[in-house]
């Protein structure tokens, strides 16, 4: 059922708490960046970067989070995640984990899929309009966004306990509220109570207009709808609080202002950093660069692959921002490491972190088979992979299955998967020492494959050509 959509403005606090210097956020205020308080602990990490509005309100924000002051009651905080495809990736995860840590201190958190809001296009960040998606492809993706945040919720309730009573991590879409609300009843209700003005002085409206596609009026209606998600939530459940990337700043000044008005109370933005590539370049798939928590996407070992070639200088800001080790022990984890540089252990211990959220602990098992398999040439963990392991490490490999008839040789085993070329060339691969079963290079074409050996107990045989060229071969009816 959709929120009552309230006609008249409140006699709340004057419009002055809005002036341009409130929107400079240059910094915390006293109380925001003193040493003890949630606000302040996640400032220290580096995770929450900007808090708004900073200052000027009925209630301070830090003041919602101190279990000291009278009246003090858990908060509910919400996180927007638009379904513009079937997976979450790592540029999503900072909020995620920013709802984790309110949850931790006892505060409900929502996790908000934009099954609504989808269809229109976040212009921020962007310099040209999203692809217009089918109603039916989001309502898929939504779906699957829905289950993979349950997914992470339950992993990080299993894997990351603390022994304090946590909070609620509660799940909504907001196609819910609006495929009930009819678009001029809408615009009746909520259109008076924006300005014009103040809509096109966001930097996301500002960049777009000059921008040589223009902006859309669908592009530029988001930030209402946005804001009325804030406003529907604080009404419905009590939400105080948005979460957003720091290119989201727009979008929550606007639904601050909404709600402000339509109820004279105060509600407040915190902002997550954004993540960068080497370049600079946001991670995400506009930028063709994500890394996708799904695992059809992405696989366990690739993620925590992503995250071991993390280089030292980045190192111990991730293990703050994507882990719950306290300070103490990454300070420690760094200590170790300035002695002990090529084991590599802050970036071990973040890849381990960051795949047991994302797929369990059965992921990160995985990823640790995967990578003995490949770098390590663990002839125990290609014993003991699925399938479906071998698929994702050898993700652009050939995978074949066949039947192992009597007398199949190594140069038999070679054309079968196409790996060399037909005749005289194909031999010389093989007797030059170019080819190797299962990590042990073959040298003689008219070897006879033996099992243990050239055939694993889990009837693989991974076969390599050159340095890169791998070939997963199945045998079957062993």
């Amino acid at each position: 059922m959709a929120a009552p959509v309230c006609r008249c403005f409140s006699r709340g606090r004057s419009s002055s708490a809005l002036e341009p210097s409130v929107f400079l956020l240059l910094g915390l205020r006293k109380a925001h960046s003193g040493a003890q308080g949630l606000l302040a602990t996640q400032k220290a990490r580096g995770l929450f970067k900007e808090f708004f509005p900073e200052r000027g309100t009925k209630v301070e924000l830090p003041e919602l989070f101190d279990r000291g002051m009278a009246g003090y009651r858990p908060q509910t905080i919400y996180c927007g995640f638009d379904p513009t495809a079937e997976s979450l990736h790592v540029g999503h995860l900072l909020a995620l984990l920013g709802l984790f840590h309110f949850q931790r201190a006892g505060h409900n958190v929502i996790a908000l899929v934009g099954g609504a809001t989808a269809r229109l296009g976040d212009p921020s960040g962007r310099t040209k309009e999203r692809e217009a998606l089918a109603e039916e492809r989001v309502r898929a993706h939504a779906h699957a966004l829905r289950l993979g945040l349950e997914a992470l919720a339950a992993n990080h309730r299993e894997l990351f306990p603390d022994g304090r009573t946590w909070g609620n991590f509660t799940v909504l879409d907001n196609s819910a509220w609006y495929q009930k609300q009819p678009l001029v009843d809408f615009l009746a209700a909520v259109g008076g109570h924006f300005r014009m003005g103040t809509l096109l002085s966001r930097m996301s409206v500002q960049t777009r207009l000059k921008s040589p596609e223009g902006m859309s009026l669908v592009e530029f209606f988001y930030q209402v709808l946005q804001a009325y998600d804030f406003y529907y939530l604080f009404q419905r459940y009590g939400c105080r609080v948005q979460l957003g990337g720091s290119d989201q700043l727009g979008n929550i000044m606007s639904g601050y202002e909404f709600v402000h008005k339509l109820t004279g109370e105060d509600v407040f933005g915190i902002t997550v950093p954004l993540i960068t590539s080497t370049t600079g370049a946001k991670l995400g798939k506009s930028a063709g660069n994500a890394i996708w928590l799904n695992r059809d996407k992405t696989s366990p070992f690739e993620l925590y692959q992503f995250f071991v070639r993390q280089q030292d200088d980045s190192v111990e800001r991730y293990l703050k921002l994507f882990t719950f080790l306290p300070l103490p022990e990454i300070d420690h984890i760094m200590q170790t490491h300035i002695r002990e540089p090529e084991k590599r252990g802050p970036q071990k211990q973040l890849a381990a972190e960051v795949t047991k959220l994302v797929h369990g602990r059965e992921g990160l098992d995985s990823a640790k088979r995967c990578t003995q398999a490949l770098y390590h040439s663990s002839i125990d963990a290609l014993e003991v992979m699925s399938d479906q392991e071998l698929k994702e490490l050898f993700r652009e490999a050939s995978f074949s299955e066949f039947v192992l008839d009597p007398g199949t040789s190594v140069l038999d085993t070679c054309r079968k998967a196409n790996a060399i070329p037909d005749g005289p060339r194909g031999y010389r691969m093989i007797t030059e020492g170019g080819v190797s079963i299962n990590h042990r290079q073959v040298t003689n074409p008219e070897t006879v494959l033996v099992v243990g050996q050239h055939i694993l107990k889990n009837g693989l045989s991974l076969l390599k050509i050159g340095k890169r060229n791998f070939y997963v071969i199945k045998w079957l009816q062993l």
